[in-house]
């Protein structure tokens, strides 16, 4: 049964601060690397430096072969499409809005377990979403909600959340195995499938960014510096932490975790990037706050029941 103990809420922690540092470095990275390329070296990094620790799910006998619909999918939502699509969306949008956007994650979290797994949410837990939500759509309005009725979304703001969409699926299906599961194997094989696979997505994206002239690298000391980081920080050590979240405390609880990644990115967009939260920010994060603790109650009366 998924319990939320000290250990975990530290894995998801600092998971979301890994992340929060991805979106800065991204948003660094605008103009020295086009972001397809730039996931596609990040993955393509991250499975060189896994190999040694997970070579073997490539032997014929590992349960990678037996279960391989599944990590296709598996590294396409949470490997190869959500962060190219990640990069992508920062090419417009600001780091802090799109940490803000991809709050809407238990969102998305509780609707697919739903729809998908037979997970039904409580009326708090949808409350609760839904003022999480409103808290969204200050953030899509920059502020002005009457703005709705005329808005122009940027288009970063949309791929966010269909990125956000995406790694609810794949949330969902770490804890729905198939054939075999996380503890089946070691830890380490169980994400070189997915990066090796990931990355694979990443190549087969790029090709069209190449092919249409508008892959580039501009390599220098702090552009490697910066690619090797989310190559190992946001990449290797969030994606097993994530796991272990997930697997512990199931994933709408996990999924709560990040709208911890705004805080990060305010802190590190105001000490880096120079992008103060604004106001509207503030008041989007009060939001989604409220929905966080709202959907809680449930699960903490239930726990001392």
């Amino acid at each position: 049964m998924p319990h939320l103990n000290l250990a975990t809420a530290l894995y998801l922690t600092v998971t979301t601060a890994l992340w929060a540092g991805n979106a800065i470095v991204g948003r660094v990275l605008v103009g020295s690397i086009s972001p397809i390329t730039l996931s596609a070296i990040r993955w393509g990094l991250a499975a060189l430096f896994l190999l040694p620790l997970g070579w073997r799910i490539f032997k014929r006998d590992s349960a990678l072969w037996q279960n391989k619909t599944r990590f296709l999918f598996l590294g396409l939502f949470g490997v190869g499409s959500y962060n190219v699509l990640l990069y992508l969306a920062l090419q417009t949008s600001t780091a802090i809005n799109v940490t803000l956007i991809g709050a809407s994650m238990p969102i998305w979290m509780l609707l697919i377990g739903a729809a998908f797994y037979q997970v039904r949410p409580s009326l708090l837990q949808i409350f609760g979403a839904l003022v999480s939500m409103v808290g969204v759509v200050v953030v899509l309005t920059r502020g002005d909600v009457l703005s709705l009725l005329s808005m122009q979304l940027v288009m970063g703001d949309l791929l966010i959340m269909l990125a956000t969409i995406l790694w609810a699926f794949y949330s969902w299906m770490l804890t729905k195995p198939g054939k075999s599961t996380e503890r089946e194997w070691p830890w380490a094989e169980f994400l070189m499938a997915q990066v090796m696979i990931g990355f694979l997505w990443s190549l087969f994206f790029d090709g069209f960014e190449i092919a249409s002239g508008n892959a580039y690298i501009h390599l220098n000391l702090t552009t490697a510096a910066l690619i090797l980081f989310v190559a190992i920080g946001p990449s290797l050590v969030a994606y097993r932490l994530w796991g272990m979240g997930v697997s512990g405390a199931g994933p709408t609880v996990a999924a709560f975790f990040a709208n911890l990644i705004p805080l990060f990115t305010a802190l590190f967009s105001a000490a880096l990037l120079g992008e103060p939260p604004s106001l509207f920010h503030g008041v989007a994060f009060g939001l989604i706050v409220a929905g966080i603790v709202v959907s809680s109650v449930k699960k903490r009366l239930k726990t001392s029941s």
